[in-house]
C-alpha cells in the first residue's frame, strides 16, 4: 500500500473530511489503548481510520479462534500476538501512523512506565479485576490524563442502553454499566463494536475539547 498511496495523499485525503483544523490535532494526538480484543482492537482501528498519529498498543495474548466472533481479526491472524496482528492490521489502513507496541500484561509494577507518554488512556480489558486495577492505577498517579473505560456490553440487549457517562473529573465510561457474559448472553460482535465506538467517538471529543458535562 506504501507504494501506491503517499502521506501527503493520505493526509490530503483526511483534511478534505475532518478539515485542516481537526486533522492537525488527530495528527499529533497520541493514545494509548490498554487492551486488543473486542474493545481495543475495533477503537485502535477506528482511530487509525482517523488519522490518529500515534497509538500505543498494549496485550499479552494471542489471538484465538474464539475472538473471530467479536474482534477485529481474520484467521490469517490465528496464533499471532495481538500486538503483532493489530499494528500489521493497521498499517494495512495508514501505513504512516505512528505505532509503539508493549507485548506485556499490564500491573501495577509496570503501569507508570507504560502509560507516562501518552495523554489519554482507553481501557479495553476483558476482567473486572484488570479494569479496576488499571483505572485505580491511572487515577492515582496520573490525574491529569483521561482515562476512558467501559463496563457493559454483553448479549442483545438495546443497543440505546449503552451511553457514555462521565465518571469523574478525568475519567469516562462507556456501557450499559451492568451486563455481564453469561450463557446465552455472551459478548458479541455488534454490542462490543458499538461500546467501541462509544469509548472511541469519546476519546475524539476529549482531542478537539469538547468534554462532556
Amino acid at each position: 500500500m506504501a507504494d501506491t498511496v503517499t502521506r501527503e495523499q493520505l493526509q490530503e485525503a483526511l483534511r478534505e473530511r475532518h478539515t485542516p483544523e481537526v486533522q492537525e490535532r488527530l495528527d499529533h494526538a497520541r493514545i494509548a489503548v490498554a487492551g486488543l480484543g473486542g474493545l481495543g482492537s475495533h477503537v485502535a482501528s477506528a482511530l487509525a481510520r482517523i488519522g490518529v498519529g500515534h497509538l500505543h498498543l498494549i496485550d499479552y495474548d494471542v489471538v484465538d479462534i474464539t475472538n473471530l466472533n467479536r474482534q477485529q481479526y481474520t484467521a490469517r491472524h490465528l496464533g499471532r500476538y495481538k500486538t503483532d496482528a493489530l499494528a500489521d492490521a493497521l498499517r494495512e489502513i495508514n501505513p504512516y501512523l505512528d505505532i509503539y507496541t508493549d507485548c506485556v500484561k499490564v500491573t501495577e509494577d509496570n503501569l507508570v512506565s507504560l502509560f507516562d507518554r501518552e495523554t489519554i488512556i482507553c481501557e479495553a480489558f476483558d476482567r473486572p479485576q484488570a479494569k479496576a486495577m488499571l483505572a485505580n492505577g491511572i487515577l492515582a498517579h496520573f490525574p491529569g490524563k483521561y482515562l476512558v473505560a467501559a463496563s457493559g456490553m454483553a448479549g442483545y440487549g438495546s443497543s440505546n442502553a449503552v451511553i457514555t457517562r462521565k465518571a469523574g473529573k478525568h475519567f469516562y465510561l462507556c456501557g450499559d454499566g451492568i451486563s455481564d457474559p453469561e450463557s446465552g448472553y455472551g459478548l458479541m460482535a455488534p454490542r462490543v463494536m458499538l461500546c467501541a465506538a462509544h469509548q472511541t467517538n469519546m476519546i475524539v471529543r476529549l482531542l478537539l475539547g469538547e468534554e462532556e458535562a
